[in-house]
């Protein structure tokens, strides 16, 4: 009853602030979203005082929602699992524009130049480009291998030079679509990159592309520098010799971590994070942790990773220390840990407890619990410094 009043409050000052002439003005460095996946709305939050400041309904099936952000951060482009697209003020704290772009989407990215908006599809697969100022759609990219057969996109992210590289889950290949000219792209395909590609990530330098390997072991890398050179793999042995466990959900390679001239990887069925030399793409070491690993994220410092898990090892996260490749502390933010977000300094990180219907925030220097956000079912949170990164 309680959470239901304070709800009532949040869309009561939403409508006030949506009817305002003249808002308050105010910076959007410190704001972000948080979905809210069981009731198809976003908490529009403030990491500086660390609280919720606005309630925005009507986003649809928020069961798989990402974030991208415009360039000035004002505005959030919402992509849901049933296909939705939605532009979202986050001054107005309300919805700019909303389309239905396709049956079911998986994500979404946006442009170096902050002008193009792309949307990846399951069905009817494929990817989709829009204008970021008015969602008009301006292609329409179908994931169909030369056989003919269609696929499922996963992995999309943009990359320097107005490109976008995505993975074919059901074809077993890699696109790199240059969008210079959005009406009318260019497509570069890579094929027989390695069975089932399940997800994907540009590094932050803007230079690789990896997509993780659901059908084998193994990650398939491009180096978008030197593209001509095509696909290879890498860590094909990291579980070779031994069983995968049952997987109950998959990693999310989005959250891979680099730092300290690593990658630190989810290792996919095993209760391992893998660490990578990135001069070499070789694996380094293996760290053993508390289950399988979902997101692997980095401080932005790199000088700490933290770990969220799959079902049924859930409600625990973990922070490996980079000097060390070690566990140095264990948490428990509730239960259903779904994922975890750091300022943009990195002086804490919001972590969101869906079964619990809360956001933890810690200290990370402390560890010590500094707040806690009441929100329903959150899952994904997204703050604006995203729009100042590649591949975010």
């Amino acid at each position: 009853m309680m959470l239901r009043f304070r709800y009532a409050l949040a869309l009561a000052a939403l409508g006030w602030l949506a009817g305002c002439a003249s808002p308050q003005p105010r910076g959007t460095g410190d704001l972000g979203l948080v979905i809210e996946r069981a009731a198809g709305r976003v908490q529009l939050v403030n990491t500086t005082t660390r609280s919720a400041i606005a309630v925005i309904a009507g986003l649809g099936d928020l069961s798989h929602a990402s974030v991208v952000y415009s360039r000035d951060g004002r505005y959030g482009y919402v992509f849901g699992r049933d296909g939705g697209l939605t532009k979202i003020d986050l001054l107005l704290a309300r919805i700019d524009k909303r389309i239905m772009q396709s049956g079911n989407s998986i994500g979404g990215a946006i442009s170096q130049d902050g002008r193009l908006v792309v949307a990846a599809n399951y069905e009817p697969g494929g990817v989709r480009v829009f204008d970021a100022q008015t969602l008009e759609l301006l292609a329409d990219i179908p994931a169909v291998s030369a056989s003919g057969r269609m696929s499922k996109v996963v992995g999309l992210a943009d990359a320097p030079g107005q490109r976008f590289v995505y993975s074919l889950f059901d074809t077993d290949e890699i696109w790199i679509a240059d969008l210079t000219e959005p009406r009318a792209p260019k497509l570069q395909k890579f094929t027989d990159i390695g069975r089932a590609p399940y997800d994907g990530l540009v590094t932050p330098d803007g230079r690789y592309y990896l997509a993780g390997l659901f059908g084998e072991d193994g990650v398939a890398l491009i180096d978008l520098w030197q593209p001509e050179k095509g696909a290879r793999k890498v860590l094909r042995d990291y579980g070779r010799g031994s069983e995968k466990l049952p997987v109950y959900k998959m990693p999310h390679l989005r959250g891979w971590a680099v730092a300290n001239g690593h990658a630190y990887l989810p290792a996919i069925g095993r209760n391992e994070v893998l660490v990578v030399d990135l001069a070499t793409w070789t694996e380094r070491a293996r760290i053993s942790v508390h289950g399988q690993p979902v997101f692997v994220m980095a401080r932005p410092d790199g000088r700490q990773v933290w770990v969220n898990f799959a079902f049924p090892n859930n409600s625990a996260v973990q922070v490996i220390d980079t000097l060390r490749n070690q566990v140095v502390k264990a948490l428990e933010p509730g239960r259903a840990v779904l994922h975890l977000e750091f300022t943009p300094r990195g002086e804490a990180v919001w972590v969101s407890a869906r079964d619990d219907h809360r956001v933890v925030v810690y200290d990370t220097k402390t560890f010590e619990a500094l707040a806690k956000v009441e929100a329903d079912s959150p899952s994904g949170i997204f703050f604006t410094s995203r729009a100042l990164r590649i591949g975010f």
